[in-house]
């Protein structure tokens, strides 16, 4: 089955990448995009401005997914670039800095990526979000303000299981409806799905712009 999937594209931009849920493999396909223009002869990196979720190690407090970000990319960054804001529960980020007493804005992820983007150029730069499109960062912002403020098109994951069909349509709509450039829906195919074939037709048949199997 893994033969029958077709290749990667090797993107160039800087992009967005959301996911329909928690736990559908934003991480993942961040990393095979990532991979995909290393082997394209591109420069690239990741980026993961918030994250949920660390164990603690003797560099400090770090988060798997922003690991595995650093390791797909071929610019080398310091962790706390590719990850400012680093914390421990692997829960929602806002209730994650509640629990460590620390304040979350959206003016401050703004500008950790600013600053990241401005000092280190790429012909890739993914951002990857913390779970799903509407995720809170305090009681009055959501992180999808952060790809608003940067004016970022959006690449959304979707995990193929049961109830994939309306995720994903849900948030195709809000990235449009916040006035941002869907890019694309690239679908997870991360274990055994019933009718899994019928469920990517219709995703393909509904969802505008680009489409992709990983």
């Amino acid at each position: 089955m893994e033969n029958q999937k077709p290749p990667l594209p090797a993107l160039k931009g800087i992009f967005f990448v959301t996911g329909t849920d928690t736990e559908v493999g934003k991480t993942w396909v961040s990393c095979r995009l990532l991979e995909r223009a290393r082997e394209a002869g591109l420069s690239c990196y990741g980026l993961k401005p918030i994250a949920a979720g660390c164990e603690e190690t003797p560099e400090g407090w770090r988060n798997d997914d922003a690991l595995q970000l650093m390791a797909a990319s071929s610019v080398t960054l310091p962790y706390e670039l590719v990850n400012p804001v680093a914390l421990k529960a692997p829960v929602a980020p806002h209730i994650a800095a509640q629990k460590e007493g620390k304040a979350i804005t959206l003016s401050r992820l703004v500008g950790y990526v600013r600053g990241a983007l401005s000092a280190h150029k790429a012909d890739l730069i993914l951002i990857e979000g913390a779970g799903g499109w509407r995720v809170p960062l305090n009681d009055r912002e959501m992180l999808s303000g952060l790809a608003s403020a940067l004016e970022l098109p959006v690449i959304q994951v979707v995990g193929m299981k049961l109830g994939c069909i309306n995720h994903a349509l849900l948030t195709a709509e809000a990235i449009e409806k916040d006035g941002l450039h869907y890019a694309g829906t690239m679908a997870n195919c991360f274990g055994e799905m019933d009718v899994q074939e019928e469920n990517l037709l219709t995703l393909r048949q509904h969802l505008p712009g680009a489409f992709a199997l990983v």
